[in-house]
């Protein structure tokens, strides 16, 4: 967005101020500004952590290194960054979930719409607004670019990153979407917020496949969130049964942050989570096709990774339900046209001690390696 160079005579703190005032009534729950630099401890991290290959197949992190690092990089004429945050705050226990094995868990911000998609168009509201106002130029971003959000976010005093490496909000708990707007405004800037995890670890304790190889530094690799979402063909057998029943996503490390206490619920009914999205049931998972796939995920973010690594996160999921009756939904499965969905199955249906007949039929014809593998194991 682009317009006429702001006049001087505004005066900075009053546009800001109004900014303010206008992205909450847009329906923002916090806005706070920053400046164009980060820490060059924040490069460093993230060339770490790439070195070390803690970003799994994530290869887009390694893409644009400086620009993710510095806002300066990305845009030269920014001179303010503004973010803003969106409450998603769950109306129950994500955990409690997990004590229903037969029933699938999909992470809290996957439950209705796509985050990315409301979040945008507030930012696009607000961005057209200010230049209208201001006659400034800005970018808008939510996940669309190589921006570093949670560095940006803690800087301009929304939270902190946790242990965990997300951000903490002591008014908003763990539950709070990002975006920024950088902006050509020379506007005055917040203050960070302070760490205030002191001697807590809750959120590394409880972690399922200990994916935190020390405070503030997370193994992507390990993470289920990463396995069932970004990680593509099979699931590694260390990581399964640790899975459970989450069939998209993860929310221990960012549920049991005990500064969730203060966290209210969601105010946009776009966030709250539908009702056949709460706990859907894995049997009627299972035999999604990718039409009726497509169609319970029309607007949510679960449908970007597609059909087939969905209906392998659900298999993992059965195997792990010790329910036998699932053996029924399971079966199809086994000749299902994707080769991890078919494998997973296979590994499900021998950890349910399902009838060994089909799988000595699958032999016969199986021609997929991973599949043959799961067969033979």
């Amino acid at each position: 967005m682009a317009g006429p160079a702001l006049l001087s005579s505004t005066d900075p703190k009053t546009i800001k101020e109004r900014i303010i005032k206008e992205a909450i009534g847009l329906g923002f729950d916090a806005v706070r500004v920053t400046g164009v630099d980060l820490p060059s401890s924040v490069g460093k991290h993230l060339k770490d952590a790439i070195a070390e290959g803690r970003h799994g197949t994530m290869a887009w992190m390694e893409t644009r290194l400086e620009e993710r690092a510095s806002p300066r990089a990305l845009w030269p004429d920014a001179q303010s960054v503004i973010m803003l945050g969106l409450n998603y705050g769950p109306t129950s226990d994500p955990l409690a979930a997990l004590e229903h094995k037969v029933k699938g868990t999909l992470s809290v911000y996957a439950q209705n719409e796509d985050y990315h998609d409301i979040i945008k168009k507030r930012l696009k509201q607000l961005g057209r607004w200010m230049a209208a106002e201001f006659r400034c130029e800005l970018k808008v971003f939510v996940d669309t670019a190589p921006v570093m959000e949670k560095p940006l976010a803690a800087q301009a005093g929304l939270g902190w990153q946790g242990k965990h490496t997300n951000l903490v909000s002591r008014d908003h708990g763990s539950w709070l979407f990002l975006g920024a707007i950088y902006t050509t405004l020379p506007l005055p800037t917040d203050e960070p917020e302070e760490d205030h995890c002191g001697s807590c670890q809750a959120c590394l304790d409880i972690c399922p496949t200990d994916a935190f190889p020390a405070p503030y530094k997370l193994d992507a690799r390990r993470c289920i969130s990463y396995l069932t979402i970004e990680h593509k063909g099979t699931i590694d057998r260390a990581f399964r049964t640790a899975m459970g029943n989450r069939i998209y996503g993860c929310d221990d490390c960012l549920a049991i942050c005990p500064w969730n206490k203060f966290a209210d619920e969601a105010r946009e009914a776009k966030l709250i989570a539908r009702d056949e999205l709460k706990s859907p049931s894995l049997a009627d998972l299972a035999a999604l096709d990718d039409t009726t796939f497509r169609a319970l995920f029309r607007k949510s973010p679960v449908k970007r990774i597609g059909r087939n690594r969905f209906v392998r996160n659900v298999m993992i999921a059965i195997g792990n339900s010790e329910d036998q009756n699932l053996l029924r939904a399971l079966r199809p499965r086994l000749k299902d046209e994707a080769a991890e969905v078919r494998a997973m199955a296979v590994w499900a249906w021998k950890t349910l001690g399902g009838d060994p007949a089909p799988l000595t039929d699958m032999m016969k014809e199986e021609t997929d390696a991973t599949v043959l593998l799961e067969l033979s194991s």
